[in-house]
């Protein structure tokens, strides 16, 4: 069995040659599976790619991707799809925390007969400030994404060549891959394996960016959009409600003097409202406009060791399709 190992590369010049060698090192210890590599690098600027093609030159299962600048970390994770030809395909990070020794985990979990299984970590060695955005995450996904109940997700997981077929249809400029794969499929499983401390350098993730992230769950749900609907109405029977008892007060107690300030008030709370759903409903204007103006997904400077993505599976496919039909006479 063939699984592609795909890693998105981010200043990894000092970690993902490490990564490499150990992964090869597993794959050694485990006869009847062989591992292939793609490596994108995702816009770094030190000698990371210059490492990826040392490595394409040591080895011929190593595929080097270079892309034209930072994409993010679920573009080059796209982009790395495309390039791949496993039965299986893994997706891990470059900084030793997604390790090696626990690759086996997730392939004997797959083996049950999921689509995909996420590694899940018991114990996160990560700063507060990561482990309170992946919980923001947890909650977000499974209200917006439609993530079951029962499993969570990580950056740390294996998925058919089924699913990655389906996948890599999808060419939005701003993908989340979670949110593809929940639509893909529901057979999920998910195998507890060890967290390990990052082995070089700080997390590439800025607020910034994980706001950005946050905000590519957009592309998947109208949950924003139906949460301002109800907002909406909230605001309307309320501002109804509050003239009414003006009115009745005013009747009651005609020498009573109406306030500016609750006016104010009034006007400062439905005003805001108003400007929130104006940006959620802005915010998928944008998105649209951004895709009808056919924004990359991303874009490959170079490669080392890559064919062509779809000629591979074309030539797969027809050798399929000729050892179905037998020699012909």
């Amino acid at each position: 069995m063939l699984i592609s190992i795909v890693i998105p590369c981010y200043y990894s010049e000092k970690t993902i040659r490490k990564v490499v060698e150990l992964t090869i090192a597993e794959f050694e210890e485990n006869p009847g599976y062989e591992c292939e590599f793609v490596l994108v690098n995702d816009g770094s600027t030190d000698g990371t790619f210059d490492e990826i093609r040392a490595l394409a030159a040591e080895h011929d299962n190593i595929c080097g991707v270079n892309l034209m600048r930072n994409f993010g970390q679920h573009n080059a994770l796209m982009a790395a799809l495309h390039y791949t030809k496993g039965d299986y395909i893994l997706g891990m990070d470059d900084d030793m925390q997604t390790h090696p020794s626990q690759i086996f985990k997730l392939v004997r979990k797959m083996e049950e007969g999921f689509d995909l299984v996420y590694g899940t970590y018991p114990v996160k060695k990560n700063s507060f400030f990561k482990n309170l955005s992946s919980k923001v995450n947890e909650v977000s996904s499974r209200v917006m994404l439609n993530r079951p109940k029962d499993i969570v997700s990580s950056n740390f997981w294996i998925i058919t060549r089924a699913v990655r077929d389906e996948v890599i249809k999808y060419d939005s400029f701003n993908p989340y891959i979670d949110g593809i794969f929940y639509r893909v499929t529901h057979k999920i499983g998910n195998v507890p394996v060890e967290h390990f401390k990052r082995a070089s350098g700080s997390s590439g993730y800025t607020f910034k960016k994980l706001l950005n992230l946050w905000l590519a769950y957009w592309n998947f749900s109208v949950i924003p959009l139906r949460v301002s609907f109800f907002l909406g109405i909230f605001s309307a029977a309320a501002g109804v409600l509050i003239s009414l008892l003006v009115v009745i007060n005013k009747i009651i107690y005609p020498d009573i003097t109406v306030g500016w300030s609750s006016t104010l008030c009034v006007m400062v709370l439905f005003f805001g409202l108003v400007l929130m759903v104006l940006g959620i409903v802005g915010e998928y204007l944008g998105k649209i406009i951004l895709i009808l103006n056919n924004t990359p997904q991303y874009i490959v400077r170079e490669t080392v060791n890559a064919g062509s993505g779809d000629l591979t599976d074309m030539v797969r496919d027809l050798v399929c399709a000729g050892e179905a039909k037998g020699p012909q006479t």
